[in-house]
C-alpha cells in the first residue's frame, strides 16, 4: 500500500485513493497498484501474521548516520537479513521471519524498540542499511531475546 506523510496507509483502488486499515484486508492494495501509483509519500507493507514475516522497528537509533550503541547490539545479534533505514532517516527496520503474537513496544533507557508480526502497517524505503542483503533470515532468537 501507499501512505501519507504521517504514515497513514492508503488504498489504491480503481484510480481512487482512500484511507486503508492495517487490520482489514478489504482495504488493502496489490503491490502492482501501489508501486504503479504516485499517491501519498511512499510505500508500505501490512503484516498479517500468516506468513511469519516480522519487523523489528528501532526508533531513534541513528544520529547523524551513526548507529547508537543499544541499536548496534541488536543489529549485531541478528543473522544477516534485510535491514533498511526508516523514512525519518533516524530509525531502522529489521525484516525477517518469526512469531511475535501480540506486538510490543519497549522502552529501556534511550532505546525504543517495537516488534510486530501482525495487524501493523510498516513503511518501507528500500534503503538498505550497511549493505544488508535482500534475503530474510529467521529472527526468532532475536525476538526471544528482546521479549
Amino acid at each position: 500500500m501507499r501512505h501519507t506523510a504521517r504514515k497513514v496507509p492508503l488504498s489504491i483502488r480503481a484510480s481512487k485513493v482512500v484511507p486503508a486499515s492495517s487490520t482489514n484486508p478489504d482495504t488493502w492494495s496489490t503491490y502492482r497498484a501501489a508501486v504503479g501509483s504516485k499517491a501519498g509519500a511512499g510505500m508500505g507493507f501490512v503484516l498479517t501474521g500468516q506468513d511469519r514475516l516480522v519487523c523489528i522497528d528501532l526508533d531513534h537509533a541513528l544520529y547523524d548516520g551513526v548507529l547508537a550503541p543499544w541499536a548496534r547490539r541488536i543489529v549485531e545479534s541478528a543473522p544477516r537479513t534485510y535491514i533498511e533505514v526508516s523514512p525519518s532517516g533516524t530509525g531502522l527496520h529489521i525484516w525477517g521471519y518469526g512469531t511475535v503474537g501480540r506486538g510490543r513496544r519497549m522502552r529501556r533507557g534511550e532505546s525504543s524498540v517495537e516488534v510486530y508480526d501482525r495487524g501493523r502497517y510498516i513503511t518501507v524505503t528500500r534503503k538498505p542499511f550497511e549493505g544488508a542483503p535482500s534475503e530474510l533470515a529467521d529472527l526468532s532468537r532475536v525476538i526471544d531475546d528482546l521479549l
